[in-house]
């Protein structure tokens, strides 16, 4: 009888710890399920500063798990549009006819960033030479093909400039940092916006000993294996400019003043054009009026659907996208990149668009 028992309590322990296995198991599936991963690709001008916002917000959010690409602008509006991400970075809106195609997507701006234009000459790296739209314009279109041309010398009185071919470097890939750099030469030179024009993708004209190259990091790589080489990058690979030791330009403004891509310059140009951004917030920041407004900046944008698959997907879209443009726009954050928060009313106007955002 005692040894009944024994086998009772025996099979009955068993049992027990079976069925806590199973529900440490089924607890552990329940766990994974209320994980939502989000996938982020596009701007490599934003990359960096995604990389730095992740671990703050997934410390703060554990539920919520994002993965981070930089493709290009291009890509990021592309694979939003289609499904394939949830939000596509971008340093360039939507345009009308995109918008029209695929009425269901909203431009959400994240942060104000900035371009610089830089260079690699030696002796004068140090230096900060002086470019206009125009100049920048005939120098990608081939009219200037000389860094000692008059037009730059004009710029740049009491400089030494060489008689030596400028290499041009564009990007090849769909570009946000293209659509605001071909904005600049567009609103400042009427032949360049006549002839090419403006977009994340344009037809370079042909310049003999211009190169090509993918992202903001190819376009340093090209900068840094390239001497008498220009070109435009984000202000968020500026420790790398400075690390390589190259050139950063000072660009003449709608006012005809020279200026550096400083914290100053950029909310100055931010400031002169904020109150004219649109409920769907798509505006160009470029060549901004004021004299004292740096002439290539711009919001960094997330592109993202107003109808995601799921709730837990669209509630986690919001909630990354509310996070990133309050706590995210710290300066603890957006100083590393050389970025600037949004204003009160664009951060308004962009938590109207994210609660679009559902099922």
């Amino acid at each position: 009888m005692r040894s009944d028992n024994k086998l009772r309590r025996s099979v009955l322990l068993r049992s027990g710890a079976a069925a806590l296995l199973v529900a440490g198991i089924g607890a552990g599936v329940a766990s994974a399920a209320q994980t939502v991963t989000l996938t982020e690709t596009g701007s490599t001008l934003l990359y960096p500063l995604f990389n730095i916002w992740v671990p703050h917000f997934e410390k703060a959010h554990p539920g919520i798990r994002v993965t981070t690409q930089g493709t290009g602008s291009g890509t990021g509006i592309a694979q939003a549009i289609k499904g394939l991400v949830q939000i596509g970075a971008s340093d360039a809106y939507m345009s009308n006819g995109q918008l029209k195609q695929n009425p269901g997507i909203l431009n959400i701006p994240l942060a104000i960033s900035a371009q610089s234009i830089n260079y690699n000459i030696p002796g004068l790296n140090g230096h900060h030479l002086v470019f206009s739209g125009p100049v920048l314009a005939d120098i990608y279109s081939g009219k200037i093909t000389n860094w000692d041309s008059p037009a730059i010398a004009k710029l740049n009185p009491g400089v030494k400039l060489p008689n030596h071919k400028i290499i041009p470097v564009h990007r090849t890939d769909g570009s946000g940092d293209t659509f605001i750099f071909s904005q600049y030469l567009s609103f400042s030179t009427p032949e360049w916006n006549s002839k090419v024009g403006y977009g994340t993708s344009i037809s370079w004209p042909a310049v003999q000993g211009g190169l090509g190259a993918q992202g903001n990091p190819g376009m340093v790589e090209a900068l840094k294996g390239n001497k008498f080489s220009i070109a435009y990058v984000g202000v968020s690979f500026t420790k790398q400019i400075d690390a390589a030791k190259l050139g950063t330009a000072k660009l003449v403004n709608r006012a005809g003043k020279a200026l550096l891509p400083t914290a100053s310059t950029i909310s100055a140009a931010a400031a002169a054009l904020g109150d004219k951004t649109p409920a769907d917030e798509r505006i160009s920041l470029v060549f901004a009026p004021g004299a004292n407004s740096y002439p290539i900046i711009n919001y960094e944008y997330a592109i993202v659907n107003k109808k995601q698959p799921n709730k837990a997907t669209a509630d986690a879209v919001k909630t990354l996208l509310t996070w990133a443009s309050n706590e995210g726009n710290s300066e603890q954050y957006l100083k590393q990149v050389h970025f600037k928060a949004l204003p009160k009313k664009i951060r308004e106007l962009s938590a109207k668009q994210i609660a679009q955002i559902g099922s």
